[in-house]
């Protein structure tokens, strides 16, 4: 096995193994969890760092080798192993996604990595100030991607609103996308673009909940008051293997929270703001009615 830069496949498939080996029970240890060096024996590696370097996603796991893990580990669920399979396949590939070939030209760090975590997610729970990409209408998503001034030229903002529209394919391909989009009355009522446009883009949100039973829209009132998920908007993707990630994306970079940690607090934030949002056919209505109070 040669070092590699951790990418984010080798970084999942490196937390599923390390949660693996922290749930070996050792009471004769002083933290009761099987450590490194002990584990690195067990599997046959040569050492504690090189452990260290696979559960950090710095060192590549082929599959031929992950029944030591297994064994080491006390494995026997066909699924886990299944799981964990598909994590090693997809951590040794270099294959980029569909997208990424298309549109390489137009997308630039952090993104490309998010582009592909989010092709391969199947749900995605989402909390946002502004309606979410994946579902803008176009004429919207022009006016957002013109006004973020990251673009220099009208074929580069072309390009990046096309590849907007390609991924909202998630919500339709065979095994659609599970998206669950909590969203703050704020996206209702900022006008990007003027009326005609946001009358369009509300009127999407309606029809995309009518007809597409993978998708839920919660609106957050501002009645609200403050609430679980105010320190900023974040995205929770879940994936067929291997443990979630939190996407959190400040102006000029993205943040991937991992640890089994971050993901209980992000989970338990979704779980209050669930309950302080309208529910979907609430939601629904309070849109409609913002269209006809607002935009007619």
């Amino acid at each position: 096995m040669t070092d590699a830069q951790p990418n984010v496949h080798r970084r999942r498939l490196g937390l599923a193994l390390r949660a693996l080996r922290k749930a070996v029970p050792r009471p004769d240890k002083e933290d009761g969890v099987l450590n490194l060096a002990d584990a690195a024996a067990l599997i046959g590696l040569p050492g504690q760092s090189a452990l260290s370097k696979i559960e950090n996603g710095k060192q590549r796991v082929p599959l031929s080798t992950l029944q030591s893990y297994f064994e080491a580990y006390g494995v026997e669920d066909p699924a886990i192993k299944q799981e964990l399979r598909t994590l090693a396949t997809l951590a040794s590939s270099g294959k980029r996604s569909n997208l990424l070939n298309q549109y390489r030209g137009s997308i630039r760090d952090p993104f490309a990595e998010y582009l592909h975590l989010e092709e391969l997610a199947h749900k995605s729970e989402t909390y946002t100030l502004i309606i979410p990409g994946l579902l803008q209408h176009r004429a919207y998503a022009e006016v957002i991607v013109r006004r973020s001034r990251q673009w220099q030229t009208n074929r580069e903002i072309q390009n990046f609103v096309n590849l907007r529209i390609e991924r909202q394919r998630a919500l339709t391909r065979s095994k659609p996308l599970q998206l669950w989009c909590i969203l703050d009355e704020a996206a209702l009522h900022r006008n990007v673009g003027g009326r005609k446009v946001m009358k369009a883009q509300l009127q999407h949100l309606v029809d995309l909940s009518d007809e597409h039973p993978n998708v839920t829209i919660q609106v957050l009132p501002f009645e609200a008051g403050a609430h679980a998920g105010i320190d900023g908007a974040f995205a929770l993707l879940q994936f067929p293997a291997g443990p979630p990630v939190v996407v959190v994306e400040p102006m000029t970079t993205a943040l991937y929270l991992e640890d089994d940690s971050d993901i209980g607090r992000y989970e338990t934030c979704l779980d209050h703001m669930k309950s302080e949002a309208l529910n979907s056919e609430a939601s629904r209505q309070f849109i409609t009615d913002t269209i006809k109070e607002r935009y007619t």
